[in-house]
């Protein structure tokens, strides 16, 4: 039985990686293929054996990887022991997490064990510099943006554009109505109930991102009602993994005990249907803002980290935006409120930008339909297709 070892640091690399696991039921040679390695939920739904706990590797920061580091040196020490004895794979995949996962590449590369990287770094963003090391520790990188491609030649690393999953399982065309209908189904309200304004709240997969960005989103919502007055007004919130429910569920109790007409629902999972019925979106930096874009959805996004670590990345940066649409389109097309301009007020102001503007909201839908048309392709089958050819070619040369 051929073996393939894989690693997803946080929930957008599970979500990344387990149509991969499905297409490689569906390709003769990797059929019957024993996937084990770090995953969530989506990836162990697939047949991933997940070892280790994916939470270790979810941190976002330079202030909150050095709190978590003792424990992610000790699961990066075992993996490659691991890996490099009884546990030695045909092939390793690393899905994005690259702190973690060109570490592992690279030891495992110099073992002979070939490797794969989906997702590339974002070094036409910044740390442009790790591209030296991606060299020495990936034979093959499978990029999710067609931009990519030319970076990775001119660095003489062999490279292939699998476009994005999300613009295959999003379809090109939203129904809003709908969406409205199924979330009302599953939050038992009556129909119609999320007639008005639906605007849709996504501050993160992670406790930190709660910790630190949810507050200022919550304490936006009762600003929105008052400049809309005589409007109908719905939070929608979905909760992206079951641990932030209850950070999330005080940070509502407390906005509902000053603002008592607030209407503020939170529900587990579902952020495509939140997605699809929102007329606007406020957001946290991350994979989701291109669900959202993918969405055709307005939407306003903003970031705040530690002190310390924003001037890192600032030192470090060589781009003028962070959210993916904006970087995607070369240009701010959404606005990003960041660090300190993420207030309330102005958050407030730019949300209402969108819900005032029809005809720019129209112009935005317009050019995220070009998007989602250019990272269309059949992401799963083109990355297990790689993960096999990579699989034939390891038995062929030992002959197995």
């Amino acid at each position: 039985m051929s073996k393939l070892a894989c690693v997803a640091g946080e929930p957008s690399g599970d979500l990344l990686a387990a149509p991969v696991l499905s297409a490689l039921k569906q390709i003769p040679q990797t059929s019957e293929l024993l996937v084990y390695g770090v995953g969530g939920p989506r990836m162990q739904a697939e047949g991933l054996r997940s070892d280790w706990p994916m939470e270790t590797l979810s941190v976002r920061g330079y202030v909150e990887a050095i709190k978590q580091l003792p424990s992610i040196l000790k699961l990066r020490k075992e993996l490659i022991a691991y890996l490099t004895s009884e546990g030695r794979p045909d092939v390793y995949l690393g899905i994005d997490a690259p702190d973690f996962n060109l570490g592992v590449e690279l030891a495992l590369r110099k073992a002979g064990i070939p490797t794969l990287h989906f997702v590339s770094p974002s070094i036409w963003a910044w740390r442009a510099g790790r591209i030296k090391k991606i060299k020495q520790a990936v034979e093959r990188m499978l990029c999710i943006f067609p931009f990519e491609i030319e970076i990775y030649e001119r660095a003489g690393i062999k490279a292939t554009y699998v476009g994005h999953p999300l613009a295959s399982e999003i379809p090109p065309e939203p129904n809003p109505d709908c969406a409205k209908r199924k979330l009302e189904d599953i939050l038992k309200l009556p129909n119609q109930a999320f007639d008005g304004t639906v605007i849709s709240v996504l501050p993160g997969s992670r406790a930190s991102e709660i910790e630190l960005i949810a507050p200022v989103f919550f304490e936006t919502m009762p600003i929105m009602v008052n400049r809309l007055q005589g409007e109908s007004v719905h939070f929608i919130i979905p909760v992206a993994t079951p641990r932030l429910r209850e950070p999330l569920e005080i940070l509502k109790n407390k906005a509902l005990e000053k603002n008592p007409s607030l209407k503020i629902y939170l529900i587990d999972g579902e952020a495509d249907t939140v997605l699809e019925a929102a007329d606007v979106v406020l957001i946290a930096s991350g994979t989701a803002t291109l669900q959202a874009a993918l969405w055709k959805k307005p939407m306003v996004i903003s970031y705040k980290v530690p002190w310390l670590t924003a001037q890192i990345m600032k030192r470090q940066g060589y781009l003028p935006y962070v959210g993916l649409p904006n970087i995607l389109c070369g240009e701010f097309v959404v606005p990003e409120l960041l660090q300190d301009d993420a207030s309330p007020d102005k958050l407030a102001n730019a949300l209402l930008e969108w819900l005032n503007n029809p005809t720019k909201v129209a112009a935005l839908k317009a050019r995220f339909a070009q998007m989602h048309e250019t990272l269309r392709r059949p992401t799963g089958l083109l990355v297990a297709q790689a993960v096999a050819q990579t699989i034939t070619a390891t038995k062929s040369r030992v002959g197995a």
